[in-house]
């Protein structure tokens, strides 16, 4: 069975999930990337990078579940890149380089069409022109407004709170 889940999602506390001023300089806005400090860290973060070590316990724990299970992802075009208004050109393929992250479909929410980019590792970011309830079409049997969600974890560390909510049953 398909289901949504709002997965890897950093929030401060003040309720902000990107800092001002996103530039190309900086990619989650001024201060945005303090929002992943937690992470970063993590020996699961740094596998992903090819690197060595990183720290254990709670954080990497979560940060070890972060791309299980993922079928697709939905994100802003401002997580997609720094470019407003309508696309100039082609050349702006994403802030991670060949090969992103993703290794999925993901749709990119914005107001200005462009064609698909097909990328290394299975990542082919769509574009979606319709909103939300648009991305969402493409995952069939969700009945959006009989979703209930509760949390059904909480655990905090020194960098993090760590929250899951699960649709209720």
């Amino acid at each position: 069975m398909s289901k949504v889940r709002v997965h890897n999602f950093a929030i401060s506390l003040d309720g902000y999930g990107a800092g001002p001023r996103q530039d190309r300089e900086n990619p989650l806005g001024v201060g945005g990337e303090a929002l992943h400090d937690w992470f970063v860290v993590t020996r699961a973060f740094r596998e992903m990078s090819g690197k060595p070590g990183g720290t254990t316990g709670p954080d990497n724990d979560f940060a070890m579940r972060s791309a299980k299970g993922i079928g697709a992802y939905i994100m802003g075009r401002n997580m997609f890149g720094p470019v407003r208004g309508p696309w100039r050109d082609d050349t702006w393929r994403g802030w991670w380089g060949k090969n992103p992250p993703y290794h999925a479909p993901v749709f990119v929410l914005t107001r200005h069409a462009r064609e698909p980019i097909t990328m290394e590792g299975g990542t082919v970011f769509h574009f979606v022109t319709g909103g939300t309830q648009e991305a969402l079409q493409l995952f069939t049997g969700i009945d959006l407004p009989a979703l209930g969600y509760a949390c059904t974890e909480h655990v905090a560390t020194p960098a993090a709170t760590h929250v899951v909510f699960t649709r209720k049953a």
